[in-house]
């Protein structure tokens, strides 16, 4: 017996077609990884940014807090200007300028506090800035690498070298777009 004849055995590789191959494989590790990478700095951006709020609301809830300190503090220096006058006011007088000087270290102690949750929440919003400005390139990445590897199918498939040479441009563009993302050098 012979062996039957194989029908693409008369077709040439075209020798072009295997580095296409392994462009393409470079081209979707990309993807993939550029797909991975985004995602994280989209993550990590969106919990800075619901931390910073959290410390937001809470810089406000001492706000509010130091605020009422501070108008107890007027409300008690007009008690003590008014008990000074008065004679037998002793005690009275005593008691009144120490709740002023507590009143007084409340509201020092809240801007303090405030003043720290305030550094806290602005470096947590820089964290926030900057996982946005290196996750953006990983997302173009991700688009011209697609579009690259789209066409670099359709190449294959129709065996067409000007398409691609269109999808390995494209995809160049998407490499730099993600070499980018880790070293932000544009």
């Amino acid at each position: 017996g012979s062996l039957p004849e194989d029908p693409m055995a008369d077709e040439k590789k075209e020798p072009w077609l295997n580095l296409l191959a392994l462009t393409t494989v470079i081209l979707a590790v990309c993807a993939t990884l550029s797909t991975f990478k985004g995602g994280g700095f989209s993550t990590r951006s969106v919990l800075r940014q619901s931390q910073a709020s959290d410390q937001w609301a809470f810089y406000q809830a001492k706000s509010i807090k130091g605020n009422l300190y501070e108008l107890e503090a007027v409300r008690l220096a007009r008690e003590v200007k008014g008990l000074e006058g008065e004679k037998g006011a002793g005690p009275r007088l005593e008691e009144a300028r120490k709740a002023l000087e507590d009143a007084k270290a409340k509201v020092a102690k809240y801007d303090t506090e405030k003043g720290e949750i305030k550094a806290k929440a602005e470096t947590l919003e820089k964290e926030r800035d900057s996982a946005m400005r290196q996750g953006a390139p990983f997302g173009l990445a991700v688009i011209f690498l697609q579009i690259g590897i789209l066409l670099s199918s359709i190449a294959a498939l129709l065996k067409k070298q000007p398409i691609y040479w269109a999808g390995l441009a494209v995809g160049a563009v998407g490499l730099v777009c993600f070499a980018n993302g880790f070293f932000l050098f544009f």
